[in-house]
């Protein structure tokens, strides 16, 4: 059976969106998850399933997490391969600063990908490699130019962590 990672995104965020680790991985259960774990509270989790398809995953966790906490959780999934690539493509461009790496739900479109390459400013650039767009910034992300609200307006859903999040779940679950 395929082994995924879900990112979900918006939980854990003020009073209303909570979503425990505990409960996340009894939902992901309930979708028909085995083998599951979950690293910090942000949302990351590994999964094994009989589904094969990426969007099949992605629908019967957002299923399973809307009937369990009663809002929206947006899902993206990833293979332990493509999380292995995200890192290798981040060791190839190489930023000394600050390296955030925003995961899109969809492929990107080459249109919106001119954009968003064009759109950083000083000290922040955007590099798109896949289903995944690099955010390299020098200084404070929060008042940087290009953010993951930027790189949404752009693509449709995502969601970001830092590359060394990306890097410990790499180290962990995708040997």
């Amino acid at each position: 059976m395929p082994t995924y990672v879900a990112f979900l995104r918006a939980i854990n965020l003020g009073p209303t969106r909570k979503f425990p680790k505990a409960d996340i991985i009894t939902a992901t259960e309930t979708a028909g998850g085995t083998d599951v774990a979950t690293h910090i509270n942000t949302g990351n989790v590994l999964l094994t399933t009989s589904l094969r398809s990426r969007a099949k995953v992605e629908a019967a966790l957002e299923a399973a997490y809307q009937a369990d906490r009663g809002f929206a959780v947006p899902t993206i999934i990833f293979t332990p391969a493509e999380l292995r690539q995200i890192t290798a493509d981040a060791d190839d461009l190489g930023h000394a600063g600050r390296h955030y790496v925003s995961l899109l739900k969809d492929p990107p479109a080459a249109a919106a990908t001119k954009v968003i390459e064009g759109a950083g400013g000083e000290g922040a650039r955007a590099v798109v490699r896949d289903r995944a767009v690099h955010l390299l910034v020098d200084g404070d992300y929060l008042s940087s130019s290009i953010t993951n609200a930027e790189v949404e307006k752009a693509f449709g859903v995502a969601t970001n962590r830092n590359l060394t999040v990306i890097r410990a779940l790499v180290q962990k679950w995708c040997r």
